[in-house]
């Protein structure tokens, strides 16, 4: 198993890797050709994508199959998750020229208490499968609805129907093997590394729910997942928050925190772009001599690295909410990290973070992230 592990990383790394020193070195011979250029970039951006899918994929299995995966007990609204999710796979539907619907969701209880962050990973990796393995002009069709309920808690089924590529009856005894695909080349066709559908399945069952499917080769695929969520005792009143996309973060003050010099690179050229003036710290101890010198309100906001040298951002941000001025407790600071499990997700909360951004960063996410704390 470890020797097939192994050489199925060897192989998934190499290939993209190798597609982006190609396409720097294709890049250099056309120096002169934007167009071309910009074709490079889509390539370089489409391989590094799917480096980060893989190795996030990676640590899924592993913290799955350690037990180290932490089931959320949080509030959240069915019909938002969806449409969220809803949008992702949109997109990705768009690009490949299928066609995805999700339906509106059927329930009398729309709120619940559990962990959505596992649950859209389960129903975002099934329908993100159904467009991905299907064909041009092809069809995927999500719903979810309330089955049953007994006051307390909820059966909720969703189901994932796709006129794809399908799947032979020897392939389908191996569906939820961790790395199987069907046909050697899918790996590379297909950009898909075979763990999606084995983390899915562990998902499932430690939610205690069950996943079904069934499928036919040149037909396409069902998926069913049932399990049950908790009923929200209470029904939280919606906060008609006025949308300010129009807003801008121009002139807002951010201490920066982050020790590797590429990624400070990035997110100072990102917050740049919008007008951002900016403080730059290189592990969580500067960060914090920073703010203990400023003046009262002179930072509206800190994005903390985590992972750093000298004093790490958790410790960093528990330091920063003890100190006794009016403005460590009120600050946002938000934690930038290539770790995006609910767990650490979990600690960031308890050391006072505000919010969770995961590297990459994307720009948008961070300009929307900043504009939510400062308006």
């Amino acid at each position: 198993m470890k020797t097939r592990f192994l050489a199925t990383m060897s192989h998934d790394i190499r290939t993209p890797l190798n597609g982006i020193i190609g396409m720097v070195n294709m890049g250099n011979q056309y120096a002169d050709d934007p167009q071309m250029q910009q074709k490079i970039r889509e390539k370089v951006m489409e391989s590094l994508k799917y480096l980060v899918s893989l190795v996030n994929d990676v640590l899924d299995m592993n913290k799955l199959e350690s037990g180290e995966i932490k089931l959320e007990n949080r509030l959240f609204n069915m019909t938002e998750l969806l449409q969220e999710t809803a949008d992702i796979i949109d997109t990705q539907a768009v690009e490949a020229g299928v066609v995805f619907v999700l339906n509106p969701y059927q329930g009398m209880h729309d709120w619940f208490v559990g962990s959505p962050l596992h649950f859209r990973q389960i129903i975002q990796n099934i329908m993100s499968n159904a467009v991905k393995y299907n064909r041009e002009k092809g069809f995927v069709e999500g719903s979810c609805q309330e089955i049953s309920n007994d006051g307390i808690w909820s059966e909720i089924k969703f189901t994932c129907v796709d006129t794809g590529i399908g799947m032979s009856r020897e392939f389908q005894k191996h569906v939820f093997d961790p790395f199987a695909q069907e046909q050697s080349e899918a790996r590379t066709r297909y950009a898909g590394t075979g763990l999606g559908l084995a983390i899915v399945k562990e998902l499932v069952e430690q939610m205690g729910g069950k996943i079904e499917f069934s499928s036919e080769k040149g037909i396409g695929t069902v998926f069913i997942v049932t399990l049950k969520l908790k009923i929200s005792s209470t029904i939280p009143e919606q906060e008609k928050k006025e949308k300010t996309p129009e807003k801008s973060i121009a002139g807002t003050r951010v201490l920066l925190v982050e020790d590797n010099d590429l990624n400070m690179e990035i997110a100072e050229f990102m917050l740049a772009n919008a007008n951002v003036q900016v403080v730059c710290a290189w592990n969580g101890q500067q960060a914090v001599e920073l703010f203990e010198q400023s003046q009262q309100g002179e930072f509206d906001l800190i994005l903390m690295d985590i992972m750093m040298p000298v004093m790490n951002g958790l410790t960093a941000a528990k330091t920063i909410r003890g100190m006794e001025r009016k403005d460590a407790a009120e600050i946002p600071i938000i934690a930038m990290t290539a770790n995006a499990f609910s767990d650490d997700i979990e600690q960031s909360r308890e050391a006072g973070m505000n919010e969770h951004l995961s590297k990459p960063l994307d720009a948008q996410k961070l300009v929307e992230v900043i504009r939510k704390y400062i308006f």
